[in-house]
């Protein structure tokens, strides 16, 4: 049943709808938020207005962001998908002619009180369009060659523009965060299987290419791989961050540190200490207990979101919630793969904890959009 059939007449009304909150996820988010807060400080040596501060308000910003989309109903957000994602790829063209250039890519639009980066924008607004894609789409349909080809298009294009800023990581994860929605909408394994294939196939092609006039990835791009399979072939340059990250890791053992006890962090061994590799901070202070923790709450707020799709009988809600739920476990997964040196370091944040702005506003305003999805749930 598509949102033109919605039967409003059982939807909540007023105040009413706040009860409808899902407080339990704005709990748990408060409380991943929190670590960043105590982590930040930390990093910064005790001094709260260095990161920590601007942090608080960003995320209390988010905070009211995300409660006033929750109570715009979810045929809203449904309607004006396609514009959303129409905004974002204007946003990521825009990249291309006016973009600042910051360690070695362009990828951010300086708006002078923040950097913002537009393929955070599209992650959120490709899978708002894929959802209300499969929404309208019959079941019997999903799997055609046909239908399956528009939302590749729709994949494809933010992609290309993404790779060519370049921001592998942020590609990848577009396109892997796209594919789950996909699958989850029902399309079939086959088409999962060729996938796969073809991205074995790529990976092959971008290893030859090396050195060659047809090139695919950049010199620097080349050199984490190297620098993932080995760090030991340049511990004082392109292996800095893995190696002492490592260091780090190790150091914390169980119980870690002590809060601002690290030695890592506190003696600037360890960089982009309060962005990318701020799980290393908090590992090394306060060991296995804080990062399984940490873990563990990102685990409840997947749960939390899973369990609302599958109660959610409005189709764009449950897919879009499930996306959102994909996007997040995502960037948890690489992030934390990359500080323990499974992963090639990219340049993914950890949601929530690390410093960051337009990051956090736009993971705030899609948990908003899985809060209308839950506040506007069918019920009978």
């Amino acid at each position: 049943m598509s949102y033109l059939e919605y039967r409003v007449r059982f939807m909540p009304r007023g105040a009413r709808k706040l009860l409808h909150v899902n407080w339990a996820l704005v709990v748990l988010l408060t409380t991943v938020a929190s670590v960043g807060f105590l982590m930040l400080t930390s990093a910064a040596g005790g001094d709260v207005s260095r990161w920590a501060e601007p942090h608080m308000v960003r995320f209390a910003v988010g905070l009211v962001l995300m409660l006033l989309i929750g109570l715009v109903p979810i045929w809203f957000w449904r309607s004006v998908s396609g514009l959303a994602y129409a905004f974002a790829l204007v946003l990521l063209i825009m990249v291309e002619f006016f973009g600042t250039v910051g360690m070695g890519a362009q990828r951010w639009i300086d708006l002078g009180f923040i950097q913002f980066q537009p393929s955070e924008v599209m992650k959120i607004a490709l899978v708002m369009c894929l959802a209300a894609y499969y929404d309208w789409l019959p079941l019997s349909s999903v799997s055609r060659p046909l239908w399956v080809l528009v939302p590749l298009i729709l994949i494809l294009i933010p992609a290309a523009i993404i790779f060519r800023q370049p921001d592998l990581g942020t590609m990848v994860l577009l396109v892997v965060g796209s594919g789950i929605v996909m699958f989850c909408a029902g399309v079939s394994w086959w088409y999962f299987l060729g996938v796969a294939g073809a991205a074995a196939g790529m990976v092959f092609t971008v290893l030859l290419s090396r050195g060659t006039d047809w090139q695919i990835l950049q010199d620097y791009q080349y050199r984490r791989i190297n620098i993932f399979l080995d760090p030991s072939i340049d511990p004082l340059g392109a292996g800095y961050h893995i190696t002492q990250s490592k260091i780090a890791l190790g150091s914390g053992g169980w119980a870690g540190k002590g809060f601002m006890q690290g030695t890592q962090s506190r003696l600037n061994f360890l960089p982009e200490k309060h962005t990318d590799f701020i799980f290393t901070t908090l590992a090394e202070e306060f060991g296995f207990v804080g990062g399984f923790s940490l873990l563990s709450l990102y685990g409840l707020i997947i749960f939390v979101c899973v369990l609302s799709a599958l109660g959610n009988k409005n189709r764009f809600g449950a897919l879009l919630t499930l996306g959102v739920s994909a996007a997040l476990f995502l960037h948890v997964l690489v992030n934390i793969s990359m500080v323990v040196g499974l992963a090639p370091v990219v340049g993914v944040p950890l949601p929530l904890v690390s410093y960051g702005g337009s990051a956090l506003l736009v993971l705030m305003t899609a948990f908003g959009l899985v809060q209308s999805a839950h506040v506007y749930r069918w019920r009978n």
